[in-house]
């Protein structure tokens, strides 16, 4: 992995093959600029590319996750033109598609605030977990705005129902909500807690074999909103028989009935 040079974010790579991202404004609640879309946008590019890499751990330094945009970064987009502000838009975007593209197992450790764009990057992550007490919010409506970027991650996340509730509401909701409606899967007590419940989490992760991982992530994606024909039970067969026929179906087949680890356990 190349090396990167990073001033908003910081990087970490382990020997065993977890990348820590850590949005470092903490000054401004790791709000985003366009140099923060920027720079997470090629550390998730470089990520995705790294086959050693198993798991993308998704952090914010300081007291919250992420404030949603940064308030010099409005008044900016403000005075720029229609067609700026698409281009700025696109690039938020993109961001966030290749963190939900990821082949990678992705978590998001959220405390203290996760609002807006901060709340667009949870759903974009496989599997979040909160600190008790952290607050969200989907505030766009009260700034005469819509969370139309973030919109698809977080409506996939909650559902519709739910989705259009919050953003039309702007109610802010604590993280025992945000599980309760999907868009965290794990409530902690305390950052011992945090890292307890982080360790297991890759645990599993790593007891899963990584093309597998990647595999199952474009499966939910592929057939998810799908109606279930024979058209879709053909198209999962293929890839169910595609797997068993791969280097890793064999291998993890053959490791069970000989009551061995596979070679991609840690």
């Amino acid at each position: 992995m190349r090396d990167a040079d990073y001033d908003l974010i910081k990087l970490d790579v382990t020997r065993a093959g977890v990348a820590v991202v850590t949005l470092n404004r903490p000054d401004v609640h790791n709000a985003f600029n366009a140099e923060l879309i920027a720079e997470l946008t090629d550390v998730f590019t470089m990520i995705a590319d790294q086959p050693g890499i198993r798991m993308m751990i998704l952090r914010g330094e300081g007291k919250s996750f992420s404030a949603g945009a940064d308030l010099e970064w409005m008044k900016l987009a403000a005075l720029k033109t229609r067609e700026d502000n698409e281009t700025d838009a696109e690039n938020l975007a993109e961001m966030l598609q290749r963190l939900y593209e990821m082949p990678q197992m992705t978590l998001a450790l959220v405390q203290g605030a996760a609002m807006g764009g901060g709340a667009g990057l949870v759903a974009a992550c496989d599997v979040a977990i909160a600190m008790a007490g952290t607050q969200f919010r989907f505030s766009e409506v009260r700034l005469g705005l819509t969370p139309a970027t973030i919109s698809p991650f977080v409506i996939e996340a909650i559902g519709p129902r739910w989705a259009r509730a919050l953003f039309v509401t702007a109610e802010s909701f604590d993280a025992a909500y945000a599980e309760r409606i999907g868009l965290v899967q794990y409530v902690v007590q305390s950052a011992d807690e945090m890292a307890e419940m982080e360790e297991h989490v890759a645990r599993l992760v790593f007891a899963a074999a990584p093309g597998a991982v990647a595999d199952s992530k474009k499966l939910v994606r592929d057939v998810a909103g799908r109606p279930v024909d024979k058209e879709l039970g053909r198209k999962t067969a293929k890839r169910i028989a595609a797997r068993r026929s791969s280097a890793e179906g064999k291998e993890g087949v053959a490791a069970f009935l000989e009551k061995r680890s596979p070679d991609w356990k840690a």
